[in-house]
């Protein structure tokens, strides 16, 4: 399965992300009752309760390879939707869907030559996709922050990324080949001072990190990244627009 996290303390500070996901649900074209809405990396499923009322009726699905974002995303939405706890890599969620919506998360999926197939495989012809996620240079800023502290307190994370932070073109390419078409994808800067920055870090962008350390060192190495990193944050999304053809 995925990477541990403090799904509690993301669910607290998730105000940022939250913030980017009322911009792609806005996105999403008018959905018939009964319609099937797939969120892909449905975190605590906070943006997956928000799904339930884009319209009467809609069946929401969410699914996230944590663990402990399912457990709180499946308390938080009880049999409102369904809840599953996949990997985006080995998705199956029986017949296909008539959209799908992915906020803050594909960033943390390798290889998106499979994972954008992955996705195609799960919407049905003439469905819809809207995703945002970190896109090239997402917290160029940050990465040289822990880069530096892990020369001082964990130089076994030295060059390591557990995200994937594509451009457009990339993105585009890599779509028409999964199946795609009508793509539109661009990037947004986001500058970002979420309130408390140092939850934050710890929850929203080093849980890859820490969980590769042994637990007495996990707090001085976020304490030594977040004395390095700078306000704002400086988040860069990529968004995606597209049709299953």
């Amino acid at each position: 399965m995925g990477t541990s996290w403090d799904a509690r303390t993301y669910d607290a500070t998730s105000a940022p992300q939250q913030s980017w996901a009322s911009e792609v649900i806005a996105r999403l074209p008018p959905l018939a009752p009964g319609a099937r809405v797939l969120d892909v990396g449905c975190g605590t499923g906070l943006v997956t309760e928000r799904l339930l009322q884009v319209a009467p009726g809609v069946r929401v699905i969410g699914v996230d390879a944590s663990r402990e974002m399912v457990a709180l995303a499946r308390a938080r939405l009880g049999a409102r939707a369904e809840i599953l706890c996949q990997d985006a890599l080995a998705l199956d969620v029986g017949e296909p869907v008539d959209a799908i919506v992915s906020t803050a998360a594909l960033h943390w999926v390798p290889s998106h030559e499979l994972l954008w197939s992955r996705l195609a495989g799960a919407l049905a012809p003439g469905g819809v996709i809207e995703v945002q996620c970190g896109g090239a240079g997402n917290i160029a800023r940050v990465r040289e922050a822990i880069d530096a502290a892990a020369q001082e307190q964990a130089p076994e994370l030295a060059g390591f990324s557990p995200w994937e932070f594509a451009s457009p073109e990339q993105t585009r390419e890599r779509m028409l080949h999964a199946g795609f078409a009508e793509i539109r994808c661009w990037l947004q800067h986001k500058p970002t001072e979420p309130e408390d920055p140092a939850a934050f870090v710890r929850t929203s962008i080093l849980a890859a990190h820490l969980e590769r350390l042994e637990p007495d060192r996990r707090e001085p190495f976020a304490r030594a990244v977040c004395e390095r990193v700078q306000l704002p944050l400086d988040y860069v999304r990529l968004n995606v627009s597209a049709v299953r053809a």
